[in-house]
């Protein structure tokens, strides 16, 4: 049995407590100056680094500017031929609600020896993108999302726990509806695991209600880009879930 580093040992810590936390997706493109960095990490639990699409931001940069204002966890988020950097672990993510064969296994077996080389912790995770709507993550991984139906959301999520992974992210897109409580349900209590949710949390009512759903990690990115949420919204809010 492989051993655990720090921050999945964090991860663990969080799950089987019970507790609930709170995931802020960096992009490149768009990163957080200093300040902000500061203010969110009073209330973040983990930092992600990455993105469907990133075109000029330099993830290297990104994660030594939030690892020199943080003590969180800075784990990487790949996207399709987003460079891997040095960084506190990995999202070693397989797209398992689609058939494209490069998310797969295709960019894991490139990107694996740069894993091992840099020394990064490994979180195998099952990434499924749920939804009605399409979006850049469905242009940029030339898959399909899997419809918000409770039977398909399972079996795949089933295959993935067989398969091993420790780990499951859902991904409704941003600039849409958050994914439904559900769909997070029916993941949890098949899986047992650890479950992200992420895509269009714009409000700490939809955060409430994902943890209330089952999820472990919720996670915000284009919210806080935009200024649509604060840290002061969610800090009374995770500070309950913490106890």
């Amino acid at each position: 049995m492989r051993d655990m580093g720090k921050t999945e040992s964090l991860m663990e810590e969080i799950f089987s407590k019970g507790r609930k936390a709170l995931a802020l997706l960096v992009d490149p493109d768009k990163p957080l100056n200093s300040e902000e960095i500061e203010r969110w990490d009073e209330v973040v639990d983990l930092w992600l680094v990455g993105g469907s699409l990133i075109a000029n931001g330099d993830v290297a940069e990104t994660v030594r500017v939030i690892k020199a204002h943080s003590n969180k966890p800075v784990v990487l988020f790949p996207g399709p031929g987003m460079p891997i950097v040095k960084a506190d672990a990995i999202l070693f993510m397989s797209l398992i609600s689609g058939r494209n064969p490069e998310l797969l296994i295709g960019q894991q077996v490139i990107n694996a020896p740069i894993v091992r080389k840099l020394g990064l912790e490994v979180l195998p995770t099952a990434y499924l993108i749920v939804g009605n709507r399409y979006t850049a993550a469905h242009y940029m991984s030339f898959t399909s999302p899997i419809p918000e139906k409770k039977e398909l959301v399972e079996a795949t999520a089933l295959a993935g726990l067989y398969l091993g992974f420790r780990y499951f992210y859902l991904d409704g897109g941003s600039g849409g509806n958050p994914i439904s409580p559900e769909v997070i349900k029916v993941v949890a209590e098949t899986t047992r695991r650890p479950v992200f949710v992420g895509g269009g949390i714009t409000t700490a009512d939809q955060c409430i209600r994902a943890w209330n759903s089952g999820a472990t990690f919720v996670v915000i990115g284009t919210a806080v880009e935009n200024g649509i949420l604060k840290p002061d919204e969610l800090w009374s809010v995770i500070q309950d879930w913490k106890q």
